[in-house]
């Protein structure tokens, strides 16, 4: 069989040495260019390169025109590309071919130098002579115009993201009462909680862009009131920089003592502002008000070919109107520096760029990092074989008339029209939120995968790369570019793209917001000071064997609890990465409202939303964590929802299992896009939650036994010491499992050790699963509250003790949150938000084992309602819950509350688990 190769490739540029097949072509295919004939030697599949002349070692491969990686071996006419990223990316694919035995070039090409001699400015776009209309909101002052009105409930830093998303449950339904109000939304983040993070100014300069954005017609800041990114730092930032708070409605909060009256305060707050804020009113304004973030995430080989040049198009005419636009992500543009520059206003706009693009190398080195690490697993496997082929196809957002005029920090506003190029990660949703607080009013997302992420209070128009993927997920996009690629012209199908992104400005929807998910998640704190203190990825080998406890007649024998196990039966919901977390919150919430799995005996579903998998993972930790809560005793059926475009795909996920033993049949497996957009993978997720589990949890809860994991706010004293001593000796003498953080307070404390009678050691990595009950020393090389209650989570214990002596912390979606104090003044302040109070003395080991069980009985009678208020009392806070880090992050996982009914019913609150940052860089 032959083919034309105009019939099933693409070439980027036509003088390129490779093209790009357009569907998957067999091994023996044979292809005819003109006079040449060539027969593939192997599969090619969908998006991935093809030679088309003969290539030596040392040749440059090209597309676009530019280099993308060198020849190592000799390369026939036909011979498909392969470097290693590939082979191993394929490798862990389930396909029905061979693969090439060996890579055939490496990634290695010059790097980029400028030779400011030969520089020379690129001309202005002419602007158009007559501009189009939409209907938008215009803002007093300098704001801009709105293509939404919206209310925010805003947290400054992640200890009170909880409490607005809570907040929005109470008000989000309020808003279609109001006809010109288009939403009540939570700006809920993981940043700026605690005091040693470096993304301070980073931080404060997002949220103050997001404050005073067109889009919002009123917001509500809250803080704790303790926290560094507080409501006077970020008033003080606001009023120092000249921002126009005052032409926007607002209002800041603290929290007080009571959660309760929190919410209800709030609540009257923004029911005050209904009234004025419908009353903002849509009117006819030019496109030039239009500012446009330009994004891309799931890209796959098309992108470059299809998706964003029609979005460069689309932005033309809006930069010609008299408009602004934004392209970002530092990290994906590295490789195409020449194109870039080749389109610069001036010499000092192009070193600019440089500099940003040179910093940000830096920065990733210090973390034993690089840009090569940028393309995702889902990306190599789409085509984009590195991270040079990965950054030419997203420099075509760039539309070749245009050119930069200006180069701007994240999150800093664009003041004038024009074409800005900012600063930010490759992950599309921290740099969606830097243009957002930049002032863009419209996103642009070109996807090939199917990326489906949306912004709370900006609309998102998404472009698909290829028809095909564009039928599979009709309703979760919004424009195909692929018709382009079909042969329909360009202009055509930009200019119905241009009138799409006028109508969605004047108020309809897209297709994001009709299926109401959105995420936000800021550019993460990264140690940028200086090199790391040690590399990010060497973890410790830890015995996971518990620490020998001699006898000992001194201490008195308490008396255990009866307890009936299991105390839950759960369905979990594993997202994969950050950009599913939130349909699995979204999947979770909808299968406990409508009591699926119900006849399998489960008790409520949990999804355990977070940041991860998008960078570069320490894989150890990434698969403690993932593993340990897939096999969490409080686990009986579980699920993995993946997104498609991570590196944490679910087939990585199922190479871990393999390395650690575990059977990956034992778990129900989800794809958004693979599967056909939201509702498909519902429909599959309630088909997995109604069936039984075909084998047993691998970590069956023994009868009558504890899992407790301790952490302690602060210093503890030495009574209180030898209290929880014989504590952990009465739980692990019993057979239960008791686990402290390495770097607890009372590890290091004599009165700790002596009362138990051994020198205390590190048995457990972050995260490990113990191989024995007992008691275990986990590290722990964080003090942040979220990422300490994800390890100890993940190591199986089923109710976690946070001794407080500050204020009350969030919990975890899957695990009760006991919260205690034994300081008398921090229960009189926070009465309604603890769980208990204990003086420290002879009864207070006991106290505390006897509370332990009415909470784990307590756990099992409230679920078995499906209320969503299981045990332990939790002050709204951030819900999430961080991994250890990739290379960029801090995962979040947020989840379902912990309510507890020991001191007096309380509402549903969010919680959270951090894996450990030892450090970030994306």
């Amino acid at each position: 069989m032959s083919v034309d190769l105009e019939t099933v490739s693409r070439r980027a540029a036509p003088l390129d040495n490779v093209v790009i097949a357009t569907r998957t072509l067999p091994a023996g295919l044979t292809v005819r260019a003109g006079a040449l004939e060539m027969t593939l030697p192997h599969t090619v599949l969908e998006g991935h390169r093809f030679a088309t002349q003969p290539l030596q070692p040392g040749d440059l491969l090209t597309s676009w025109g530019q280099a993308f990686g060198t020849v190592i071996r000799p390369i026939a006419p036909g011979a498909v590309l392969c470097n290693e990223n590939v082979l191993r990316e394929l490798g862990r694919r389930t396909l029905d071919f061979p693969l090439p035995p060996e890579p055939n070039f490496s990634d290695q090409i010059a790097p980029f130098r400028l030779d400011e001699s030969q520089f020379r400015p690129a001309p202005a776009l002419p602007r158009a002579d007559q501009c189009p209309a939409f209907q938008g909101y215009r803002r007093a002052g300098n704001r801009g115009v709105g293509t939404r009105n919206m209310i925010v409930l805003l947290g400054t830093s992640a200890l009170t993201g909880g409490f607005v998303r809570v907040l929005e449950t109470h008000l989000k339904n309020l808003a279609a009462q109001y006809p010109n109000i288009d939403g009540i939304v939570a700006v809920a983040h993981t940043e700026g909680s605690t005091d040693d993070f470096n993304n301070g100014d980073l931080l404060l300069r997002t949220l103050a862009g997001m404050i005073v954005h067109p889009n919002v017609g009123a917001v509500l800041v809250v803080d704790r009131g303790t926290e560094r990114v507080n409501n006077a730092a970020l008033r003080e930032y606001l009023e120092r920089e000249q921002y126009p708070l005052s032409d926007v409605l607002h209002q800041f909060m603290s929290l007080s003592r009571s959660f309760e009256a929190d919410i209800q305060t709030a609540v009257e707050v923004v029911r005050g502002w209904l009234t004025t804020v419908s009353g903002m009113q849509r009117s006819q304004v030019p496109v030039s008000e239009l500012r446009i973030g330009l994004q891309c995430g799931g890209s796959d080989a098309f992108s470059g070919i299809s998706g964003n040049p029609l979005a460069a198009w689309v932005t033309k005419e809006i930069v010609r109107y008299g408009g602004a636009a934004n392209l970002a992500e530092t990290d994906e543009l590295i490789g195409a520096e020449a194109y870039l520059i080749s389109h610069m206003r001036d010499l000092e706009t192009a070193r600019k760029f440089l500099h940003f693009a040179e910093r940000f190398r830096t920065w990733m080195g210090w973390h034993g990092q690089s840009a090569d690490g940028n393309p995702s697993g889902g990306n190599i496997y789409r085509g984009l074989y590195n991270i040079y082929l990965k950054s030419l196809g997203a420099a075509a957002k760039m539309h070749p008339d245009l050119r930069v005029d200006a180069v701007i920090d994240y999150a800093e506003r664009m003041r004038d029209p024009g074409f800005y190029f900012m600063d930010s990660p490759g992950n599309d949703l921290e740099s969606v939120a830097g243009q957002i607080g930049a002032g863009c009013n419209l996103i642009f997302f070109v996807t090939g995968n199917g990326s489906i992420t949306n912004f709370p209070f900006v609309p998102t128009i998404k472009i698909v790369t290829t028809t095909e993927r564009y039928q599979l997920l009709a309703n979760e996009m919004d424009v195909n570019a692929g018709a382009y690629l079909d042969g329909t012209p360009l202009e055509e199908v930009g200019a119905a793209a241009l009138q799409l992104a006028i109508d969605v400005a004047s108020g309809q929807l897209s297709a994001g917001e009709k299926a109401g998910h959105t995420q936000v998640q800021i550019w993460r704190d990264w140690r940028r000071t200086g090199p790391a203190p040690k590399p990010i990825s060497l973890p410790t080998e830890y015995s996971g064997q518990p620490l020998p406890i001699p006898p000992s007649a001194e201490l008195p024998a308490l008396r255990l609890p009866v307890i009936s196990m299991p105390v839950e039966q759960v369905g979990l919901i594993l997202p994969t990465s950050l950009c599913s977390g939130q349909i699995a919150r979204m999947c979770a919430e909808w299968l406990n409202e409508h009591d699926v799995g119900r006849s399998i005996g489960l008790t409520r579903f949990v999804a355990l939303a977070h940041t991860e998998g998008c960078g570069s993972t320490t894989e150890a930790e990434l698969a403690n964590t993932f593993l340990g809560y897939l096999t969490h005793p409080l686990v009986k059926h579980a699920l993995l929802l993946e997104h498609g475009c991570e590196k944490t795909h679910n087939g990585y996920v199922q190479q871990l299992m393999a390395k650690r033993g575990l059977d990956p049949a034992r778990f129900g497996w989800a794809s958004v896009p693979l599967d056909g957009g939201i509702q498909k993978v519902m429909a599959k997720m309630i088909d997995w939650f109604n069936q039984p589990p075909a084998h047993a949890n691998a970590r069956p809860h023994p009868a009558g036994v504890m899992r407790v994991g301790w952490m302690n706010q602060q210093r503890v004293s030495e009574e209180l010491a030898v209290e929880l001593a014989v504590l952990t000796r009465s739980i692990t003498a019993a057979g239960g499992l008791f686990v402290l953080p390495a770097n607890d307070p009372v590890v290091g404390h004599p009165a700790y050790q002596e009362a138990l009678g051994i020198e205390l050691h590190t048995t457990l990595g972050y995260a490990q699963t113990p191989q024995s009950p007992g008691l275990h020393i986990m590290d722990m090389p964080t003090r942040q509250w979220g990422e300490m209650l994800t390890g100890l989570g993940a190591a199986g214990v089923e109710v976690i003790v946070g001794h407080i002596v500050e204020q009350p912390m969030f919990g975890h979606p899957l695990i009760p949150v006991l919260q205690i104090t034994t300081d008398e003044a921090t229960f009189i302040r926070y009465v309604t938000e603890l769980d208990a109070a204990y003086r420290p003395g002879k009864l207070l080991a006991q106290s505390l084992l006897d509370d332990l069980g009415r909470t784990l009985i307590g756990q099992k009678n409230c679920t078995s309602s499906r209320r969503a208020t299981p045990i332990s009392r939790s002050r709204a806070g951030c819900s999430a819950c961080r991994y250890k880090p990739e290379i960029s992050a801090a995962c979040s996982f947020i989840g379902w509350a912990d309510a507890s009914q020991r001191v007096r019913q309380s509402l549903s609150r969010p919680r959270a688990c951090l894996i450990n940052p030892k450090s970030g860089v994306k």
